[in-house]
């Protein structure tokens, strides 16, 4: 019964949050479909999906990253993976690593995604 209600709860949740899952479009035109949870680690993301000031991209569940390039969006949207499955872990966490060449891009993609 426990198991049912946890489950119960988990889909209200995403239901909630709206389709369970957002498209995150890079400036080259690549999507990424992510679940809306790990989306969620960014807070601007997150003010923008679960804001009641009707942004069309809650409405659409889609955003579009005009000034963010696919190389740099792929690498956050694993680093939003990365950020739930080890945020309160007792487990040691390994390092999230970060080719040299992309570390400003993804530096100043974090900045602005507040993640």
């Amino acid at each position: 019964l426990d198991h049912l209600q946890q489950i119960t709860r988990t889909g209200e949740r995403v239901r909630a949050m709206g389709h369970g899952y957002v498209t995150l479009v890079s400036a080259d035109g690549f999507e990424f479909v992510v679940d809306e949870e790990a989306a969620c680690v960014s807070k601007m993301i997150k003010s923008m999906m679960q804001s009641s000031g009707g942004f069309s991209e809650r409405r659409d569940n889609k955003i579009t990253f005009p000034e963010i390039s696919g190389k740099i969006l792929e690498k956050v949207c694993q680093y939003f993976y990365y950020k739930l499955q080890y945020t309160d872990s007792r487990d040691s966490v390994p390092e999230f690593k970060v080719p040299p060449e992309l570390a400003l891009e993804l530096l100043m993609a974090s900045n602005y995604l507040d993640c």
